[in-house]
């Protein structure tokens, strides 16, 4: 059976060209198109952020670094929690935060620029009261400036904070973090323009008792570029110092490992006839080589000569030589 295909009539087609034209959606020939803007590829600010996947490895580090050092300050267990990388602009990341808050301002030597860590102000009052002998629960009233409590245990915390820091970028580069300054109001952190993309790694702290907070560690996104093939690399080149302590110990642990050794003394060859009729007392005649091989498994680790020591046979090395068993 065969089928006709349908066809649409001149005034079907003149009707949907009609309504595609009100609708705006035909183009025709003559209509003005608009001038095309030049676009330079590669200058622009905000780059795919998994081009700095390297910065998870670091991530994974902190957060298991992260609660063995806060837990003191808390007197109580406390859950770290990593967040997946975040990467926005930082006028809008500014927008979005409270008027108050602990952020700190470091140079991040070699690199050209700086980073910050960003904490929040209650958390802080929180930690105080939990360190000092409280429960960590605070009220909730606006104010515009730490107590000196608070300061004082914003800068240790701080510094303990930069101390993991250093520690988990030790894979990628070293690195020397240099205070320059704090504030308490994110509107006036000038740390990257406004227009610039930022990168956020932040870590979410639940103590068993205290009010819940976070700690995020802000990067500009130009401060990384230099080192973004180190961040983006899968594998890390180790080029740590060699442990000598560590290679000694396991020297001696090799030398107690024990391998099985033969010496094969000859290889007759018997066609499959000869072999069917072997019965006990036939006699195979072999050739005694010159030298014979030490094999240890299937490599020929040495050569020598048969011979005879305090009445049982003996090998007498002559040469000592790596090989393949031939």
């Amino acid at each position: 059976m065969t089928t006709q295909a349908s066809s649409i009539s001149g005034e079907e087609v003149a009707a949907l060209m009609a309504e595609l034209g009100d609708s705006g959606l035909a183009i025709g020939l003559d209509s003005a198109q608009p001038d095309a803007v030049p676009f330079p590829l590669g200058s622009e600010n905000c780059r795919p952020v998994q081009k700095l996947a390297g910065l998870d490895r670091i991530g994974e580090r902190l957060s298991r670094r992260l609660r063995d050092a806060i837990e003191p300050f808390f007197r109580s267990k406390t859950q770290v929690t990593g967040e997946p990388i975040e990467q926005r602009r930082f006028d809008e990341w500014t927008a979005d935060q409270r008027e108050f808050a602990s952020i700190s301002i470091y140079r991040l030597r070699p690199l050209k620029g700086g980073m910050m860590i960003a904490l929040d102000a209650d958390f802080i009052s929180s930690m105080v009261d939990a360190f000092y002998g409280g429960r960590g629960v605070i009220s909730a009233h606006k104010r515009s400036e730490f107590t000196p409590s608070e300061e004082r245990m914003i800068a240790r915390l701080t510094d303990m904070l930069i101390g993991q820091l250093k520690d988990a970028w030790a894979d990628v580069m070293p690195i020397e973090p240099v205070l320059a300054s704090r504030e308490t109001n994110p509107s006036y952190v000038t740390v990257t323009k406004p227009q610039d993309s930022i990168v956020l790694q932040r870590f979410t702290l639940a103590p068993a008792q205290g009010r819940p907070g976070a700690v995020t560690f802000i990067y500009p996104q130009a401060t990384l570029r230099p080192v973004e093939a180190q961040l983006s690399a899968k594998v890390r080149d180790d080029s740590s110092p060699i442990d000598n302590e560590w290679r000694q110990r396991l020297a001696y642990a090799v030398e107690d490992v024990r391998l099985p050794v033969r010496s094969v003394l000859a290889r007759p060859e018997l066609t499959m006839a000869q072999l069917m009729k072997l019965k006990p007392g036939d006699v195979i005649p072999i050739n005694l080589a010159a030298k014979v091989p030490l094999l240890v498994g299937a490599t020929r680790f040495a050569e020598g000569t048969i011979g005879e020591q305090e009445g049982r046979a003996a090998l007498l090395i002559e040469s000592v030589g790596k090989g393949n068993e031939k």
